[in-house]
């Protein structure tokens, strides 16, 4: 696990509720939130949200971000935008820990309209507790990223 035990979180309206559960769950386990909203229930933009809280991870500001909407797919396609983001959409704890350990992931995305509390919170725990393996891994997540 890395030393820097800040987490971004942010939602659309549509997971609010759930991205205040995941917040408090990690916060009980130990790990900073830095929780960016939103928090009032009106209608707003999943891209802007994504991107905010990758910029977060990919300036090191945060280690690891958690980002949520109603299917987690939109946000997640807006944080893969900003450099150095590896965000996967997980809907099991199998997956969640996958993308950390092979995919050296840095964010993760749920679909509060896909998924119920109980098992947002177990993928969470799975994407947390994770470490990325190195190794032969390593080499498919450099050809992942960009070459500027």
């Amino acid at each position: 696990m890395t030393d820097n035990k800040r987490v971004v979180l942010s939602s659309d309206h549509a997971a609010i509720a759930l991205r205040q559960s995941v917040a408090d769950h990690i916060a009980a386990a130990g790990w900073e939130v830095v929780d960016i909203g939103p928090t009032t229930p009106e209608s707003t933009h999943y891209p802007l949200h994504g991107k905010a809280a990758a910029d977060r991870v990919a300036s090191g500001d945060c280690a690891l971000g958690i980002i949520l909407c109603g299917t987690g797919q939109g946000i997640m396609m807006a944080a893969n935008k900003v450099p150095g983001i590896r965000c996967g959409v997980c809907s099991d704890t199998f997956s969640a820990a996958m993308i950390r350990q092979h995919n050296d992931a840095n964010m993760l995305s749920i679909g509060a309209r896909v998924v119920g509390e109980g098992l947002a919170l177990a993928i969470v725990d799975a994407f947390l507790n994770a470490e990325f393996e190195g190794g032969r891994h390593g080499t498919r997540v450099d050809m992942i990223e960009p070459k500027g």
